[in-house]
């Protein structure tokens, strides 16, 4: 397989503390809809897609729900923070000649917020949105659609999420994945669904990363 050796970020909840945000966010449109989840539920599906979480949810897709999240989010997205050190693991893997390529499936317009936000344009060589994906994750979707994005060999690649939705969807696409706890999943919940390591947050595997596995990606 030809192509270059890069990672694959997801985006909220592992370089941003939004996780939380999103959950009150579907919290409010599932108000505004006149239907309830507890927000522990809502938080635990934080990482699929809206299609996919509203059905987990209610049994059924809700197109006017998701669009209320949406709303939500918006009006909280400037709440959102940057982890520490998030942008400083982007550079550091970019000196090293990886390339790195977020692969959000958060509509293309907060994607570029985030980007924005995290000031890596210079860094990044590819960003994927909701857009770019016909199902949402835990499918393989958005992973595939940015190994093309990138240019990167599915052999030569790892991914960095927060979620298991995000280690199903990089072992269905038949990626490896590294974790972080940040998004509110625990080590051993991640380690059950197949990450390949765990670390607290971006910072630690940024203090770490030449002994991660995407320090193997250099060779």
């Amino acid at each position: 397989m030809t192509g270059s050796a890069g990672v694959l970020f997801d985006v909220d909840g592992t370089l941003v503390d939004s996780n939380y945000l999103h959950t009150l966010a579907w919290s409010r449109a599932c108000r505004d809809r006149d239907r309830w989840a507890p927000m522990n539920v809502i938080h635990r599906l934080v990482g699929m897609g809206g299609d996919q979480l509203t059905s987990e949810l209610f049994g059924e897709p809700d197109e006017e729900l998701t669009d209320r999240w949406q709303h939500h989010y918006e009006a909280l997205i400037d709440e959102v923070t940057v982890f520490p050190d998030a942008a400083e693991l982007l550079r550091r893997l970019h000196d090293a000649g990886l390339r790195v390529v977020l692969a959000s499936s958060s509509p293309a317009d907060h994607v570029d917020t985030m980007i924005d936000r995290l000031g890596v344009r210079d860094v990044i060589d590819a960003a994927t949105s909701a857009d770019d994906a016909d199902a949402s994750k835990p499918a393989p979707d958005i992973f595939e659609a940015a190994l093309e994005a990138g240019g990167l060999a599915g052999d030569r690649a790892l991914v960095v999420g927060d979620s298991i939705w995000d280690v199903r969807a990089a072992r269905a696409a038949g990626l490896g994945a590294v974790a972080v706890e940040s998004g509110g999943f625990s080590r051993h919940e991640l380690t059950e669904d197949g990450a390949l390591a765990v670390y607290r947050n971006v910072g630690d595997l940024a203090a770490q990363w030449r002994t991660s596995p995407l320090g193997l990606l250099r060779d």
